[in-house]
């Protein structure tokens, strides 16, 4: 880094730090999508087994999935989202709507039905006011970065 920077300070440096590794995000899509074994993360990720083990492991101690046995002797685990895991399913659809408007012009290579029976369109709003978060999107207060 070069000496006169200043980071700035933000939670979405410190949420990449956790899960901003590809491997990490195409690992969390798996499970939100109901692969929970190793060999079937690895399979729909492409990731190599010690590079998923090293993502499953920090996803694990930092809270975003738990693992649970399904099998002893030798001991097999399943992976599973925590409530925090699950929170970043929107990020998830929000990136992938990104990739189905500019990476991939025609049908989206993967569609998602929301539990009221329709195609789910992600869009992320304002809470207050119901319009999207792109219009008019400001900062109101920004906190001085730790020294």
């Amino acid at each position: 880094m070069p000496k006169d920077a200043h980071p700035r300070h933000c939670s979405i440096a410190g949420t990449l730090d956790l899960v901003g590794e590809r491997w990490s995000l195409l690992a969390l899509r798996e499970i939100a999508r109901g692969v929970r074994r190793f060999d079937g993360i690895a399979y729909h990720t492409g990731a190599s087994r010690d590079i998923l083990t090293a993502r499953l492991r920090k996803l694990e101690a930092v809270g975003i999935v738990r693992r649970e046995r399904y099998q002893e002797h030798p001991d097999r685990y399943e992976y599973h989202l925590t409530p925090e895991g699950a929170e970043l399913n929107d990020v998830l659809l929000v990136l992938g709507r990104w990739g189905d408007r500019h990476l991939n012009p025609g049908a989206p290579p993967v569609r998602f039905r929301h539990a009221c029976g329709e195609q789910l369109e992600a869009e992320v709003v304002c809470a207050h006011c119901g319009r999207p978060a792109r219009e008019g999107l400001t900062i109101l207060d920004e906190q001085p970065a730790a020294t």
